[in-house]
C-alpha cells in the first residue's frame, strides 16, 4: 500500500481485518504519521524488514506468521523496532508472553482510535529519547549512557528494548525514591493508568532477567519499585568505580 505523509515516521501497520486497519491507518495519517499496511504475517515481516519504519503495530492473531512469530524473529535477528501488539484475545497470557518477546506495548480490541495513537507516540517518544538526557548514570555494575541509549553491566552491552531503557533509566535518575506501578504507568508509558497495571511488573522481571545480578532494582511489597543506591552521573566507568 502506498505511504501517507510521514512528517512524524512511518508506521507499519500488519493487521488482516480491513475495517481496522483503515481505521488505524485513517487515524494515524491524521496525526502526521507515514502509514504502511500488510495483512498477513509473511508480508508484513518482509516489510518490516525492507521498511525499516519508526514502530511496527502488530496484531497476534494474523495469517500465516503471527504476530508472536514476528516479534520472536526481529528480536532474535537483533531488531529492536518499536513494536505495539494488538490483541482480541483478553487474557494475560498473550500479554505476558508478548511483552517477554521484546514488545514494547499492547491494546486489545476493541480500542479507541484515539488511544491507539497515544500509545505510538509513546512508544516512539520512549525510543528516541530526550535531547536533554545527555549524561552517564552508575549504580554498581549498571551502567546507563542516557545520550547514546545504551546499558552497560561492566564490559557487556545489554539489549534493552525501548520502554525498558526508560523504566530502567526513569528509577535510576531518582534513586532512593518509590514508585507505584500506576505511577509508572503514567510517568514511563505516558498515559493514565486505568487499566492493567500487570505489564509493569513483566518489563521489570525482563530487565532483571537482562541484568542479570547486577540488577539495582528492588521491589517494595505492596507499593512498587526502587533503585537504593545511588545514582552517580558520570561518564564511562574507570577502575574502582562503585
Amino acid at each position: 500500500m502506498s505511504l501517507d505523509g510521514a512528517a512524524r515516521g512511518l508506521i507499519l501497520v500488519v493487521e488482516d481485518e480491513s475495517a481496522i486497519a483503515d481505521v488505524m491507518r485513517l487515524n494515524l495519517a491524521k496525526a502526521g504519521y507515514g502509514v504502511h499496511v500488510e495483512r498477513d504475517g509473511t508480508s508484513g515481516l518482509a516489510a518490516i524488514r525492507a521498511l525499516k519504519p519508526a514502530a511496527v503495530i502488530l496484531d497476534i492473531g494474523l495469517p500465516g506468521l503471527d504476530g508472536i512469530e514476528i516479534c520472536r524473529r526481529l528480536r532474535s535477528d537483533n531488531d529492536w523496532t518499536p513494536v505495539l501488539f494488538v490483541t482480541a484475545r483478553d487474557d494475560e497470557v498473550d500479554r505476558i508472553v508478548g511483552l517477554e518477546l521484546g514488545a514494547d506495548d499492547y491494546v486489545t480490541k476493541p480500542f479507541s482510535p484515539r488511544e491507539l495513537v497515544a500509545r505510538v507516540t509513546s512508544v516512539l517518544r520512549r525510543s528516541q529519547g530526550s535531547p536533554d538526557d545527555q549524561l552517564s548514570m552508575v549504580v554498581g555494575e549498571v551502567r546507563m549512557d542516557q545520550g547514546q541509549r545504551r546499558v552497560f553491566v561492566n564490559d557487556r552491552e545489554v539489549e534493552l528494548t525501548a520502554t525498558e531503557f526508560d523504566l530502567l533509566a526513569h528509577l535510576m535518575r531518582r534513586p532512593g525514591r518509590v514508585f507505584s506501578r500506576e505511577q509508572l504507568i503514567s510517568e514511563v508509558w505516558g498515559y493514565s493508568p486505568a487499566g492493567s497495571v500487570r505489564t509493569v511488573d513483566v518489563h521489570i522481571a525482563q530487565v532483571r532477567v537482562k541484568l542479570g545480578e547486577a540488577s539495582p532494582i528492588r521491589t517494595v511489597r505492596g507499593v512498587g519499585y526502587a533503585v537504593d543506591k545511588p545514582a552517580h552521573r558520570r561518564g564511562p566507568l574507570s577502575d574502582g568505580q562503585q
